[in-house]
């Protein structure tokens, strides 16, 4: 992925189960299993491919089982060269998917979008989800958005998660790329930084 692993297979593994990077658990409005997936817990210097497709095919894609489920990706203070895996591992898990698990995916939440990601999907997600996944697609920008598609009491969400989303209610240009995370104390000044450019580095 981003870098060439030390750690064995099973070191590999474990680490997955314990981050809980991939969890099922609870429902959304229309009754469907939710995968929810935690960008921020994915360590792409600690973990290769193939690992990560063996963890899906023994323990994730078997526990959904061949009904409708849904997708929430919480994207939330993810870091393209610490947690992004690249362009060729995306598509490498995206076609280890087997085509049943595909079709009874049938909406993927994507809880707070930066602008980063949005140029990226937009610029590469028809090339790399084929079969329709892109069209899945739902940008969350607000928890209280997500509760509308999803039970809430039956969804575990990071506590960083509601930190930033409350933050976002305060600087909502946040959301563009306008204006940086470091804490600061609000109803201070706020000077606007330029839109960072998006940096093609750690895709490959």
């Amino acid at each position: 992925m981003c870098a060439h692993t030390c750690q064995s297979q099973r070191q590999q593994q474990q680490l997955i189960e314990e981050l809980e990077i991939f969890k099922i658990k609870g429902r959304d409005r229309r009754g469907r299993k939710i995968l929810r997936i935690v960008g921020k817990f994915f360590p792409c210097r600690s973990l290769s491919v193939d690992v990560v497709n063996k963890h899906l095919e023994q323990k994730v894609y078997p526990k959904l089982g061949k009904k409708a489920f849904s997708v929430v990706y919480v994207h939330t203070g993810v870091q393209r060269c610490e947690n992004f895996p690249g362009i060729s591992a995306l598509r490498s898990i995206y076609e280890g998917i087997p085509v049943d698990v595909k079709e009874n995916l049938e909406a993927v939440y994507f809880v707070h979008p930066d602008l980063q990601a949005r140029l990226f999907l937009a610029t590469f997600g028809r090339l790399l989800f084929s079969g329709g996944l892109y069209g899945k697609l739902r940008y969350v920008s607000r928890l209280d958005l997500l509760w509308e598609h999803v039970r809430r009491n039956e969804i575990e969400i990071p506590e960083f998660v509601y930190d930033h989303d409350e933050d976002l209610e305060y600087r909502p240009m946040m959301d563009y790329g306008l204006e940086s995370d470091h804490p600061r104390i609000y109803g201070a000044p706020a000077v606007d930084s330029p839109v960072p450019l998006y940096s093609m580095r750690c895709i490959s």
